[in-house]
């Protein structure tokens, strides 16, 4: 299984053409809350190491809002939004005036890029970031991406880096994902346990992955091993492979491209999606959700089909044309999301009726179907 192991993870890093890092505040700061120089240091070095084998590399860095309380003089992590955006203002210029110090030393430049939540959800600014990106590729530059905390609200907050780092892993090209924390990976059981042992390998994802996470958080981080394993799930099923490791651990990002068995990777499911279809399936939130029949899930699942009135069984949500629907079953679970040809009036109208019969019902056959097949993504296998 060792061998197997390997071979595996020599694999995925040889595929790597983008190395997205995403670290925790944890790792980064003491335990007063101040940043600690030396892991920055250390950060920045192996970056750069990345940066020398010819890859592109973009980190994802928490920690502003943890230097901001240190620099502030708070003795905790606030609870309203106020402070809260007040010291991510302040560890947000310190933090990244460090990260460009360590950089500079090592002929690089920190590029700071704060995102929201509607940075991806528009289509046009989520490809004006992916753009950005590639050019600061052409550059001797890490870009340095964190969630725009200063203005955040909860519409458009990510809930976490972890989030923040897979969509970023999953608008860029061939990208394995390296998420830092304190944790040497994910454990079969309890971490605080004897006994319980770092899981090297997962090949196939299933829902009693997430029962394995600790439901606990950080004094100071904001996720948990919850969060990391959502953002492991949605990296994975567009293809592409995720690694949670201790970024404590010396020269770690070194070590794991080298090959060696350190952390949990997560191995991308099927072939990797296109931008496109990434976009859909895991960037944008829902505006409605359709409810649909046994057949229809199975059609598209299973069989690659475009979504047709006949298949529809209930509407929920006011949408226009070209918007982002959740694709359901009777019991709301959601098997696939797609852009709607028709707004939601309209769907009401054909919902459960023959193609043959939309002009009739609409003046005019717009479309034969509701979502195409080359707008539409599949979340969740059907059993057949």
């Amino acid at each position: 299984m060792q061998t197997d192991e390997l071979a595996i993870r020599k694999r995925v890093i040889e595929g790597a053409r983008t190395v997205v890092v995403k670290v925790g505040t944890n790792v980064l700061s003491r335990d007063d809350d101040t940043l600690d120089d030396a892991r920055l240091d250390a950060l920045a070095q192996q970056l750069h190491a990345l940066r020398q084998t010819g890859r592109r590399v973009v980190l994802v860095s928490s920690g502003a809002i943890g230097a901001g309380i240190g620099l502030l003089g708070l003795d905790r992590r606030p609870d309203d939004l106020p402070h809260l955006q007040a010291a991510a203002a302040v560890g947000q210029a310190h933090l990244i005036r460090r990260y460009d110090d360590c950089l500079n030393r090592l002929g690089f430049h920190a590029a700071q890029l704060l995102l929201t939540a509607n940075d991806f959800r528009h289509r046009g600014r989520y490809l004006n970031v992916r753009n950005t990106l590639r050019t600061l590729f052409e550059f001797p530059v890490i870009p340095i991406i964190n969630e725009n905390d200063t203005v955040s609200v909860k519409e458009i907050q990510f809930g976490d880096n972890d989030r923040l780092a897979a969509l970023v892993a999953n608008l860029l090209d061939d990208p394995l994902l390296v998420i830092l924390s304190v944790i040497d990976g994910l454990y079969d059981g309890d971490p605080a346990l004897p006994g319980s042992r770092v899981v090297p390998l997962v090949t196939d994802w299933n829902e009693s992955i997430l029962s394995m996470a600790v439901a606990t958080r950080s004094r100071r981080g904001t996720g948990g091993m919850h969060s990391k394993l959502e953002a492991a799930r949605t990296v994975t099923s567009v293809g592409e492979s995720v690694i949670i490791a201790d970024g404590r651990h010396p020269n770690v990002l070194g070590r794991i491209l080298a090959g060696e068995s350190l952390g949990t990777l997560f191995v991308g499911q099927g072939e990797p999606l296109p931008a496109w279809k990434r976009w859909i399936g895991y960037s944008v939130a829902p505006r409605g959700r359709l409810e649909l029949d046994p057949g229809a899930i199975r059609a598209i699942a299973c069989r690659g089909r475009s979504l047709l009135p006949i298949g529809i069984t209930g509407v929920q949500g006011d949408f226009h044309k070209g918007e982002l629907l959740s694709l359901v079953d009777a019991a709301g679970v959601e098997h696939a999301r797609g852009l709607t040809n028709y707004n939601s009036s309209d769907v009401r109208r054909i919902a459960g009726r023959r193609s043959e019969e939309l002009p009739a019902l609409l003046g005019q056959l717009k479309y034969p179907e509701v979502i195409h097949v080359d707008n539409l993504v599949v979340t969740r296998a059907a059993s057949t």
